[in-house]
């Protein structure tokens, strides 16, 4: 994937599936995503982790180096994953209005999950999210045509803030309704349309 714009890339480094990208600490560089997905979570002292949103080719994450803020979170490659590494402070005014675009669009991502965790049924949230994933690079499309997202149900469960046994119940309630056949570290969205009513959005 090319850079849209004339930006000053100090590099382009790849990752392996579960290799971790950045660590909470003082900001460095903005990335952007050329191929694969990133996921940013944080981890509680416990142990217990939570995805905060999943970066797809195209989006960035490490923007505290525009700020100065220090960065909380971790950035994992979930996929085999390749990100453009950017000097934040030589950004010209159509990468940032790109880069701002971007973050609008985290921002509404952020209202949308935050309204699931409040006030919308696990079910609801888990079909939220396998919707979401189902246009990733987390899910491929099988000799049927259906889209089949590659995930544990381990990190199905941190993407929506819950745990790997109760998310276990819910994909078995989606498997009775129709919507998806799971296996193991794979679901298949069987009805897209049924995901969407469920899910409510």
């Amino acid at each position: 994937m090319n850079e849209p714009f004339d930006v000053d890339v100090i590099d382009v480094r790849g990752y392996r599936a579960g290799e971790v990208v950045l660590f909470p600490g003082a900001p460095e560089r903005l990335y952007r995503v050329r191929s694969g997905l990133v996921r940013v979570h944080i981890v509680d002292d416990e142990g217990n982790g939570l995805t905060l949103r999943y970066v797809k080719p195209g989006g960035y994450f490490g923007e505290e180096a525009l700020t100065g803020e220090p960065r909380r979170y971790f950035a994992e490659a979930v996929t085999e994953t390749e990100v453009t590494v950017l000097d934040a402070s030589a950004l010209g005014r159509a990468e940032r209005n790109d880069l701002l675009a971007q973050l609008v669009h985290v921002v509404e991502g952020l209202y949308r999950a935050l309204n699931r965790l409040a006030g919308k049924r696990l079910r609801a949230r888990v079909a939220a999210e396998l919707l979401e994933l189902g246009s990733s690079d987390l899910a491929t499309v099988d000799d049927d045509g259906i889209s089949v997202v590659h995930i544990t149900h381990d990190d199905l469960a941190a993407a929506v803030g819950s745990v790997r046994e109760t998310v276990t119940k819910v994909v078995g309630e989606l498997v009775r309704l129709g919507a998806i056949d799971a296996g193991y570290g794979k679901i298949r969205l069987l009805r897209d349309a049924v995901l969407r009513e469920i899910a409510g959005e």
